[in-house]
């Protein structure tokens, strides 16, 4: 018992600090980006049940394949935002509050954005190719995917939840999240478990890329340190602490 303790403490345990920080400091106004969200969400999900509401819903935030690139790509925000039609809608909502909720107070609301909007785009764009690939090639979609109506937060939920885990240091839940969707698609190849493929290596390069940045950042404060010939005093090494903390936001 007290080994898994000791576990979770190690997996989540910066996760938690920053969670609980942010609820502390900011209380209910922790995360009002995601409580908009949900309430989007919702109206979506009821604006789009109506008669006169579906094709407005489909013509803001409905993507497909077959649809011209430009259109597509700027419906994809809103997409985020539109429940799929053939998933109950209380999976949406539980999904965006819980992960994008977590993910605004650790990151902040515009980094949860980007990172949610990119892997999101990206799942987007590589239903393209996959088509243009063809089924009998390992990564492409048969011809009749471009028609399917490609909404929801999946992939933005799945690609967030890959940065947290890589930004707090919670490498086996990001690495299970990363499982769980391979097998999912080895189990039952569609369109929407290769977007989650597709936005996973996506955040990937953004953890990548952020992580290459910071240590180009540790490796410059060092050498400013070293060719200063003088002991760091308490101000640089309070610089450099902020400057190592903006490079992990």
């Amino acid at each position: 018992m007290n080994t898994l303790v000791r576990w979770a403490r190690a997996e989540w345990g910066a996760l938690y600090r920053a969670v609980r920080g942010a609820l502390v400091e900011r209380r209910w106004w922790a995360a009002p980006m995601t409580v908009g969200a949900v309430c989007l969400t919702g109206v979506m999900q009821v604006v789009q049940n109506q008669s006169w509401g579906y094709r407005v819903v489909q013509n803001l935030g409905g993507v497909r394949a077959e649809d011209p690139l430009l259109p597509a790509v700027l419906r994809t925000p809103l997409s985020l935002f539109v429940p799929a039609l053939d998933l109950p809608v209380w999976g949406a909502l539980a999904q965006t509050l819980v992960v994008f909720g977590i993910a605004e107070m650790c990151l902040g609301w515009w980094r949860t954005l980007v990172v949610a909007y990119v892997a999101t785009l990206a799942g987007t764009l590589y239903a393209r190719v996959g088509i243009a690939l063809g089924p009998d090639h390992p990564i492409g979609l048969p011809a009749q995917d471009a028609r399917v109506v490609d909404t929801g937060p999946s992939a933005a939920v799945v690609g967030l939840a890959v940065f947290l885990g890589w930004r707090y240091g919670a490498y086996v839940t990001a690495g299970a999240v990363i499982v769980a969707m391979v097998v999912e698609v080895a189990l039952k190849e569609n369109l929407a478990g290769k977007e989650h493929l597709a936005a996973i290596a996506a955040v990937l390069v953004l953890c990548a890329g952020a992580a290459l940045r910071r240590r180009r950042r540790q490796r410059r404060s060092t050498v400013s340190g070293s060719t200063s010939g003088l002991p760091p005093t308490n101000s640089s090494r309070a610089r450099r602490g902020r400057a190592q903390r903006r490079s992990w936001r």
